[in-house]
């Protein structure tokens, strides 16, 4: 919250970048707080804010996330969850919480997949990581899912353009 960062981050803006947020819950409040000071600034929410998966824990995480989704400007990323999760004997079903709750707050359109790799590699493959998300998606139209896999980031990133 130093002015001097945050002027930083708002600059970024002015050039035309954006800024991506890598957090873990109990430093939600404190970002919600980061996003409300720069409020046309572009971020994005790195690794779903690192829930602890492992431990099963929804809140405040969850609702702290409804929050942070409630300002247009702020995207967030499926991405890092494998190492959240108990790397030796995770189960598919401990991610979909975690997914749909971010799918239904944000929305597709403000959602995109984010790999992690290589750090995955220490909890799963590349494949069970792209496993996890179309799991989660797949009950969302085609539509949807090509924000969740491509067209979010192609926006958020201005990519293509």
């Amino acid at each position: 919250m130093r002015p001097a960062f945050l002027h930083g981050v708002e600059s970024l803006g002015k050039l035309g970048f954006t800024y991506d947020i890598l957090v873990k819950p109990h430093q939600l409040e404190a970002t919600l707080e980061f996003i409300r000071l720069l409020p046309s600034q572009p971020l994005v929410i790195d690794h779903l804010a690192k829930p602890y998966i492992q431990a099963g824990e929804r809140e405040p995480w969850a609702t702290q996330m409804t929050a942070i989704a409630q300002h247009p400007h702020v995207y967030c990323k499926l991405s890092g969850m494998v190492t959240e999760a108990d790397w030796n004997s995770w189960k598919p079903a401990d991610f979909m919480f975690y997914m749909q709750h971010i799918l239904e707050v944000f929305g597709p359109q403000r959602v995109m997949f984010g790999s992690d790799w290589p750090v995955c590699l220490v909890a799963a493959d590349y494949g069970q990581v792209v496993e996890r998300v179309a799991e989660a998606a797949s009950n969302l139209t085609d539509t949807e899912q090509r924000s969740i896999w491509h067209q979010s980031a192609a926006d958020f990133y201005k990519l293509g353009r």
